[in-house]
């Protein structure tokens, strides 16, 4: 499918494919983070836009725009704003986005980058029809605490949903033992995990020597067989081609 950026000015916004990697992932004993198959897909899973200078913010705890001040380190053009007041830092992002009918874009801070004394707020965004940009907003969770966010920074990630898919979803709830083959599976992989756990604590076990249960991770059943073709270990979005002088 085509999800299109349309750029309002020049330099266009400063896009690029989501990176699975984080710092704090790197900085964890022996990269043991990226060990999360789900958390590593999900950091990769869309695309971010990124801050064009870094400027510094503080919230005084007031509801007025004016309660929350922003400091730029180059330039006269603040990449955000105190719009809505109470704590809310605004973010422009200068392009009209488009996506083929029947899909939105699920517009969100980052995957798994946390920030001290802030958090982004998350939004949908019809964008298959709307003629209309929008922001990408952050909540100052306490005041008195200046936020910083660099150039190169990403401020908003985004990636395209279906718009019905969710409305035709039938939720419901059963018991595991309903479903036998399911079942074995699950206790099969529990006292495997039990097991591992508790090699771990002895010198020079196999566990010890693995580190780690890799059966999620490469997409297989507690019996080692393959569970889904699908699996998938890395997500690589393709970066957003540069079609502003009508090249094809």
């Amino acid at each position: 499918m085509k999800l299109t950026c349309y750029t309002l000015y020049d330099p266009p916004p400063l896009l690029r494919p989501a990176p699975a990697t984080r710092n704090w992932m790197d900085a964890t004993p022996d990269g043991y983070a990226y060990r999360c198959l789900p958390l590593n897909i999900a950091n990769a899973h869309g695309w971010e836009i990124l801050c064009p200078t870094g400027f510094s913010a503080i919230w005084d705890g007031g509801t007025s725009p004016a309660a929350l001040q922003m400091t730029l380190d180059a330039g006269d053009r603040p990449p955000a704003i105190s719009h809505f007041g109470s704590g809310i830092l605004t973010f422009h992002v200068e392009a009209l986005f488009r996506t083929e009918p029947g899909w939105n874009l699920f517009v969100q801070g980052p995957a798994n980058m946390p920030k001290d004394a802030i958090a982004p707020l998350t939004g949908v965004v019809e964008t298959d029809w709307a003629p209309y940009s929008f922001t990408m907003n952050w909540k100052f969770t306490r005041p008195g605490q200046t936020v910083r966010f660099e150039a190169g920074e990403p401020f908003c990630c985004l990636f395209p949903v279906q718009r019905n898919l969710i409305p035709q979803v039938e939720p419901e709830m059963r018991r595991l033992s309903d479903e036998p083959a399911l079942l074995a599976d699950y206790q099969a992989w529990s006292a495997g995990r039990s097991r591992f756990n508790a090699e771990l604590t002895q010198p020079d076990s196999a566990a010890r020597a693995t580190k780690w249960q890799k059966s999620y991770y490469l997409g297989n059943r507690p019996d080692g067989s393959r569970a889904d073709t699908d699996h998938i270990i890395k997500l690589r979005p393709a970066p957003f081609q540069d079609r502003r002088d009508g090249d094809q």
